[in-house]
């Protein structure tokens, strides 16, 4: 299979492509501009293998679409502006680089590249803001729930903003130009590679660096964790899958199972150092922020019987010890 990965150097991109490159029929062009993706060690080594092509191009810009050729099979667009502090300091730049980049990959689609099928990268932000304005959603919560921004002047919803109107965009070009397509909702994938702004890596080297006191915010807010190997798995799987070659296009959710609070994710992640603060301050959420999250994964199972494998705990482990070696 021919393969496009739009962000494809960063964290979810190139996990993915080591997962795909498992099959030797594969070959993959990665496509990004390193706004956040680095040339690092485990980039160089991925280049290495000949069935793997890196393109840097801005994917806001559509002249340079042409970069990209055609023919491809399936076309993972993960790329995005993402991290809390982002969607806080450039709230502009994330709603017009995430999308204009969609917009430009679905015209592209259409016009060069029709026969291939789009997995689109959504986000659980996109139905965050219903628990706050509506004060409670289902959970476990499916797929069908409300789409809400409860505040658009609350620049913590500019990245969901772009996520829920680009699932429109995919549903609507989909329907209209009978492209293959798919939408997925991460709920907080994590591991080895994935930066330093989300809270199981500030976590991990807090803990390397031993901070005492250490603070958590909102440390009775939930979240299900979904470790990396299993996520690029389950995407795989869903992009292969003929049961999501459908109109009206699928959005499923990919996540794990065990909910955890902040305050228990930091134990756990203490067990895995072997060590223990002294002292704990709790401090509130930044406001805006989820108390309750957990994905209902009931579709995902029907449709390409799709489980987490790796326990939370083990995943936590594997993380830790990547994050301590760089701390």
């Amino acid at each position: 299979m021919k393969i496009l990965i739009t962000g494809g150097v960063g964290f979810i991109g190139l996990h993915l492509t080591k997962h795909l490159l498992q099959n030797e029929d594969n070959e993959i062009t990665l496509a990004d501009n390193f706004f956040r993706g680095e040339k690092d060690k485990e980039l160089e080594e991925i280049l290495k293998n000949d069935r793997v092509t890196l393109i840097e191009l801005d994917l806001t810009n559509k002249d340079e679409y042409e970069k990209l050729g055609n023919g491809y099979d399936y076309i993972y667009h993960l790329a995005a502006v993402n991290g809390t502090k982002y969607f806080y300091e450039m709230p502009e730049e994330v709603l017009r680089i995430n999308i204009l980049s969609l917009i430009y990959i679905l015209e592209w689609m259409r016009s060069e590249n029709k026969e291939g099928k789009l997995l689109f990268t959504s986000s659980n932000e996109a139905y965050a803001g219903a628990i706050e304005a509506f004060g409670k959603l289902p959970i476990p919560t499916p797929e069908n729930v409300p789409l809400v921004i409860s505040d658009v002047y609350n620049p913590r919803w500019s990245y969901a903003g772009t996520k829920l109107i680009g699932e429109q965009f995919v549903i609507h070009y989909a329907e209209k130009y009978k492209l293959k397509a798919v939408i997925v909702r991460p709920h907080n994938f994590f591991g080895q590679r994935a930066g330093f702004s989300h809270v199981i890596p500030e976590f991990a080297l807090r803990i390397a660096d031993k901070k005492d006191p250490f603070e958590i915010f909102g440390t009775e807010e939930t979240r299900t964790f979904c470790y990396i190997e299993d996520a690029v798995e389950a995407m795989k799987l869903l992009m292969e899958s003929k049961n999501t070659d459908t109109h009206p296009i699928e959005t499923v959710h990919i996540g794990g199972e065990e909910e955890i609070t902040m305050e228990g994710l930091a134990e756990k992640m203490f067990e895995s150092a072997g060590w223990r603060p002294n002292k704990i301050e709790k401090k509130e959420a930044p406001k805006g922020s989820v108390k309750r999250r957990k994905a209902d994964i009931t579709k995902i199972k029907k449709l390409v019987g799709w489980t987490p494998k790796t326990a939370l705990k083990e995943g936590l482990k594997k993380t830790y010890d990547w994050y301590a070696l760089r701390s």
